[in-house]
């Protein structure tokens, strides 16, 4: 059986965000918090005591918009996983909220069962990029002047296994997967996950894939 996901709901129109309200009620894994029309009532509605795990965030909004909204949440909220949900799919903005900590970006003209697998995604591994948002990445970190983790990859800086796990991270392996690839514990997987995550200086796991990337752990082959 699979655990149970609390969701909330953030977009401007009303008819859309009752439409994916509805759609995803109907996974019996799914459980709907609340819905907000903009940014600054999503933080207002926000109960330390019953967060969310996921929110689906527009992101042009009234108010406060999608990519402030995450890094207001992003900074107070880390352990909340966003996934940006909107019409506009030019590379700035999926470059934006993925800098700013959004673990998945999906058009609103997505297949439903597209979404409902992102989000069962996005839980188990903490982000789901298809090949179009990876693409994107790669290409945003070719560009970028600056801002560079490390020229290379400093052999000292992970062992073998970590990098082995890193590898499988950015392969998009649940925890599970791996261990069971590597004949070690969830446990051991996560621990090594935690030294990645401060060796890297990486934010969250979404980080860490950033990060294989730019070190070419990832080979992107796929034509978009």
């Amino acid at each position: 059986m699979k655990q149970n996901i609390k969701i909330a709901l953030t977009d401007d129109e009303q008819l859309f965000r009752k439409g994916i309200s509805f759609l995803l009620q109907r996974e019996e894994n799914f459980e709907i918090l609340f819905e907000a029309e903009n940014g600054q009532e999503l933080i207002d509605n926000l109960d330390a005591k019953n967060l969310p795990d996921i929110i689906l965030m527009d992101l042009k909004m009234p108010v406060l918009n999608g990519v402030e909204t995450t890094k207001v949440i992003h900074k107070k909220y880390p352990s909340i996983k966003i996934i940006a949900l909107t019409s506009y799919d030019g590379k700035s903005f999926i470059t934006n909220m993925i800098d700013v900590g959004a673990s998945s970006y999906l058009l609103k003209n997505t297949n439903p069962k597209v979404v409902v697998h992102t989000i069962n995604e996005v839980f188990d591994k903490g982000f789901y990029y298809d090949d179009k948002v990876m693409k994107t990445i790669h290409e945003n970190l070719l560009s970028s002047s600056g801002k560079k983790i490390k020229s290379d990859l400093d052999k000292k800086l992970l062992s073998n296994r970590e990098r082995e796990v890193l590898e499988l991270i950015c392969a998009q392996l649940t925890t599970g997967e791996i261990a069971k690839k590597l004949y070690i514990s969830p446990r051991t997987v996560d621990g090594h996950r935690n030294n990645l995550l401060l060796k890297t200086g990486s934010k969250n796991v979404a980080g860490l894939v950033i990060y294989g990337i730019q070190k070419k752990l990832i080979e992107l082959s796929v034509e978009l």
